[in-house]
């Protein structure tokens, strides 16, 4: 795919990963189709897509509704003309334990609220946003590309039943999108990072947050600039399909 004058949606655009994603690939000539549920952050990661030089446009959209996203991947469409990517990377956490107990006493459980929030959000939105961008592609004869952003978790993590289900999930979806949607030109794929420098790994207690970089291989954790640069990678090379990446610093070797 050439980057320039593409269209990429990306979900969970207004911060993070997703603005890492969005001013990288705005940078590479991409134009922009932002989505995310505050639209402050949206207008923020907007005017810095356009000061790399593309146009950018924002979509208030809460992607576990599906009539929201019917409507949000029309309207790209109709304002586009086109799509040609999407980075399905908006996700949630609610962690905890499944059981706690202590001295066979039951402390607390997983709620079923923690569990469906995130399966709502982490795997049924990327489902909802993954057919809805495939539909456009089809209808306007792009070869294009889907990402999931995965994460190492998914091969299990503790306290984290709802996210770790999720990701995996999300790891499969991309392997079976890129067999059914080969015929019509488009590709799949899944980013799996590992521990990334982002607002959420910065709110963590400092004692945890060195404990953790301790068990990376790169003694390091990693940037969001290289979550983007492997997006790009994917989107521009056209024989990639039904895999999943992993950046995470050789953690999960």
């Amino acid at each position: 795919m050439q980057l320039t004058h593409s269209v990429i949606a990306i979900t969970g655009g207004g911060q993070g990963l997703g603005r890492a994603m969005a001013t990288d690939l705005a940078a590479r000539g991409a134009k922009l189709a932002l989505i995310d549920l505050n639209q402050e952050r949206l207008d923020e990661t907007r005017a810095l897509c356009e000061e790399a030089g593309s146009e950018a446009r924002t979509y208030l959209c809460n992607v576990a509704r599906e009539e929201e996203v019917v409507a949000t991947f029309k309207a790209i469409h109709d304002d586009f003309g086109q799509l040609d990517g999407l980075i399905n990377n908006a996700g949630i956490l609610r962690d905890g334990m499944l059981i706690k107990a202590k001295d066979g006493e039951i402390n607390r459980k997983m709620s079923l609220a923690e569990w469906q929030a995130v399966i709502d959000v982490n795997l049924t939105g990327v489902f909802l946003c993954g057919r809805e961008a495939a539909e456009a592609m089809i209808l306007s004869g792009s070869k294009g590309c889907i990402i999931n952003i995965s994460s190492i978790s998914r091969a299990g993590n503790m306290g984290q039943s709802n996210y770790t289900a999720a990701k995996a999930g999300v790891a499969a979806m991309a392997v079976t999108w890129a067999k059914e949607l080969a015929r019509h030109g488009i590709r799949a794929m899944a980013i799996a990072p590992g521990f990334i420098e982002t607002e959420m790994t910065g709110s963590m207690k400092p004692e945890a947050l060195e404990k953790m970089v301790k068990g990376i291989p790169l003694r390091r954790m990693g940037q969001p600039s290289e979550i983007a640069s492997t997006v790009a990678f994917i989107l521009e090379n056209d024989y990639l399909s039904g895999r999943v990446i992993e950046v995470d610093g050789g953690l999960r070797i």
